[in-house]
């Protein structure tokens, strides 16, 4: 049993047996030594902040992997403190959902692009051949520019393919500081984490729920099926410059 919960068993029995410490510790079966000790750990809210701002950007992140980003950031804590903190804070318990390695920026730290190449945002957009086969387009939009490096089309996309063709493009274009995407399978993939960590590009999570968190590429995927896919027949399209 937990010194905590001893100590609250001790209390307890002090306040409806009317009995000493001595007594109450003997009955709960508690060392009283234990009993009269008060940790002297330096306070943990900041830290037990930060764990609570990355699990809540990061929903299928374990304590290991939030363990890692605390370390970039310079945190000098090992992983059994953030273990328990992360159970006295209840994270174990959250559904799970995206897992990353580069810092999750939050809403609060979005402020309009003052250049290109500063924000790029990122999704899928789904259509099918007159064959019947679907195929998906990555669309990727500069938002202060609003030009589109790459759209790219393909039958299959993996985490590893976003990373291949976004490396293509950066390597033409350059990198971005900051790229944002949904909570997508291939976006939240360790290849495209590793990828964005390699080189200092910030993901930008949008929160489940809120495609307004990337307006940007819902406007732009908008406008590019009603003036491309839509327009151009998107069932009668061929397939020999679809890899």
């Amino acid at each position: 049993m937990r010194p905590g919960r001893k100590r609250q068993l001790v209390d307890e029995a002090r306040t409806e047996w009317k009995v000493s410490i001595r007594r109450a510790c003997e009955v709960v079966g508690a060392v009283r030594s234990t009993y009269h000790y008060r940790s002297v750990r330096p306070d943990q809210a900041s830290l037990r902040k930060r764990i609570r701002e990355i699990a809540e950007a990061r929903v299928r992140f374990g304590y290991r992997r939030i363990h890692v980003l605390l370390c970039r950031e310079g945190w000098r804590v090992n992983e059994k403190r953030i273990y328990r903190l992360y159970r006295e804070e209840c994270l174990q318990l959250r559904k799970k959902t995206p897992r990353r390695r580069v810092k999750a920026a939050l809403r609060d730290d979005r402020a309009p692009p003052s250049r290109s190449n500063e924000v790029w945002a990122m999704d899928f957009v789904h259509d099918q051949l007159a064959t019947g086969r679907k195929m998906r387009v990555l669309t990727v939009v500069d938002a202060f520019s609003r030009y589109a490096p790459v759209l790219d089309a393909r039958f299959a996309y993996r985490g590893e393919d976003v990373v291949r063709t976004l490396d293509q493009t950066c390597k033409r274009t350059g990198y971005p500081k900051r790229i944002r995407v949904d909570q997508g399978s291939e976006f939240i993939s360790r290849d495209l984490d590793l990828w964005a960590y390699q080189h200092d590009i910030t993901l930008d999570f949008s929160r489940r729920g809120k495609p307004t968190d990337n307006a940007f590429i819902e406007s732009f995927n908008g406008k590019f099926r009603a003036e491309c896919l839509n327009a151009h027949g998107g069932l009668n399209r061929s397939t020999q410059h679809i890899r």
